[in-house]
């Protein structure tokens, strides 16, 4: 296997050598492309290692995908023989876990399977917003302080981090139900990790315990209607008034901001646009709860509102994503991120916050692929066609086992940026992860579907939530194109200067 990967690293790097020298803009198709190689690589490398002090299973699995996915080799002899010990084990193999995070995994499982999945068709169909009853139940099982130190009351460290924890919790939550509980804890980190990084001590003694705990829910507002990708670019603005700061502008994609107590606004402080991201800072602005499409707030003292409709979406429904709208809003001096240290370092407090949220990412694919290739095991079982079940079809083993390979390769890749990232690298790593999940849970999630026949398209099988699901993961935290050229070609290609 490792001579295989050796060829093709050599590949890669002889294509980074050629690109190292041209305008990336000027190609951008061999730019993706080599970021996407770069992906597939990462996931065989962290699966081949793992493979190694595993059994037969996980064995197959990383020889299958090797062979298929690097080598480009469709062998059906070995997709029978990976695809019977699948159905064997009743599985797509062993996760690798160590004792605690083994437990995080089998305590968030029976919640999920317990509270979520008998929710989530009827959240899905009907566009609901999540139940008091699972933010309840996840607040009790301490899900929100995952990702912080216990000086600020967390579960972490304080000088160990732990990002595997918070992405094995993100997966099975996931696996439950996307919309519903998969995503709950990853708005709460994004500040969190912001407010560490760049927060002043007194901040942190505030914000940070309610978030620890899920007393406080927040969101987070930074896509404009006109800038996504582009961050830099934002021009919804703060001024300074009244010995604060007044929010002006429109956000879109704040997810959960109906229900949420506060916003992470980034906002635009130096009104000299040609600054770009050097004028940005970070703000918290407080509101009530309100449930439901549609809010609107107005500031009793300062008159200032807010003001948001949800946006209707093919799928990840349950905590609505909404179209905000800041006219005068009222945000204290002591609620911009960082104080007067904090100003135009918004940018770079956001996107501490969004490293953390791409390993959640990757997660949260990796849930909604497991839960797709779960159902496709199950129903090729029991589902008959011309006399026999679909699973002693060739095609269907084929499809299993690429499943299954492709599933374990992404956890186990992710597992390794999350082991980076406690080292305080990895910040490519989570990119890269996030990039290769997103995009193969769409294939994962097609698969699981079609598997189903005609009841894969009908919502009476869960299987046709997964795919409209899992098709947004490459849209948001870092949409794939931006991922693929700004972040992950750009830094490999340093490797070759």
């Amino acid at each position: 296997m490792k001579q295989i990967l050796e060829v093709a690293q050599k590949a890669l790097d002889q294509t980074g050598q050629w690109l190292v020298k041209q305008n990336i803009e000027a190609f951008q198709v061999a730019a993706y492309d080599f970021a996407w190689r770069a992906a597939e690589l990462y996931a065989a490398n962290a699966l081949c290692d793992f493979a190694q002090h595993q059994g037969e299973l996980e064995r197959e699995l990383a020889n299958f995908f090797i062979g298929e996915v690097i080598a480009g080799k469709k062998d059906e002899t070995a997709a029978r023989k990976t695809a019977h010990l699948i159905r064997e084990k009743g599985d797509g193999g062993s996760f690798g876990l160590d004792e605690q995070h083994q437990m995080f995994r089998e305590t968030f499982r029976k919640f999920a399977e317990e509270k979520v999945m008998s929710r989530a068709e009827k959240i899905h169909r009907q566009d609901l917003l999540i139940p008091q009853e699972i933010v309840d139940g996840a607040r009790e099982l301490g899900c929100f302080g995952l990702s912080l130190p216990q000086r600020y009351g967390g579960f972490q460290d304080d000088n160990r981090p732990d990002h595997t924890g918070i992405v094995v919790v993100t997966e099975e939550l996931s696996r439950g139900s996307l919309g519903i509980a998969g995503s709950l804890i990853t708005r709460p980190e994004i500040l969190s990790k912001a407010l560490l990084k760049g927060g002043t001590e007194e901040q942190k003694q505030k914000w940070l315990p309610f978030l620890a705990t899920g007393e406080k829910m927040c969101a987070v507002a930074v896509t404009e209607p006109d800038y996504g990708s582009d961050v830099a670019s934002i021009k919804v603005n703060a001024t300074r008034k009244n010995g604060g700061w007044v929010i002006n502008g429109v956000k879109t994609w704040c997810t959960f901001a109906g229900y949420a107590d506060s916003l992470m606004v980034l906002a635009r402080t130096d009104p000299d646009l040609s600054k770009r991201h050097k004028g940005l800072s970070l703000f918290i602005a407080e509101k009530p709860r309100f449930e439901g499409h549609e809010f609107k707030y107005k500031q009793p003292d300062q008159g200032g509102t807010v003001e948001g409709k949800a946006i209707a979406t093919i799928g990840y429904r349950g905590m609505h994503s909404y179209e905000v709208a800041f006219e005068n809003y009222f945000v204290p001096a002591e609620n911009l991120i960082g104080g007067e240290a904090g100003l135009g370092q918004g940018f770079y407090l956001q996107m501490e916050g969004f490293a953390g949220a791409r390993l959640q990412t990757a997660g949260r694919a990796l849930g909604v692929m497991q839960a797709a290739f779960e159902a496709a095991l199950k129903y090729s079982n029991e589902r008959k066609v011309f006399g026999k079940p679909i699973f002693d079809y060739g095609m269907t083993q084929w499809k299993i086992a690429r499943m299954a390979a492709l599933i374990q390769a992404t956890r186990q890749a992710t597992y390794a940026a999350c082991r980076l990232m406690d080292e305080g690298k990895g910040l490519m790593e989570a990119s890269l992860v996030k990039f290769y999940a997103s995009k193969i849970s769409e294939w994962v999630t097609r698969e699981a579907m079609q598997i189903h026949g005609g009841y894969g398209y009908a919502e009476e099988y869960p299987v046709s939530r997964y795919f409209v699901d899992a098709r947004v993961f490459s849209i948001f935290e870092g949409a794939e194109e931006v991922l693929a050229l700004k972040v992950i070609a750009p830094a490999l290609l340093k490797r070759y200067l």
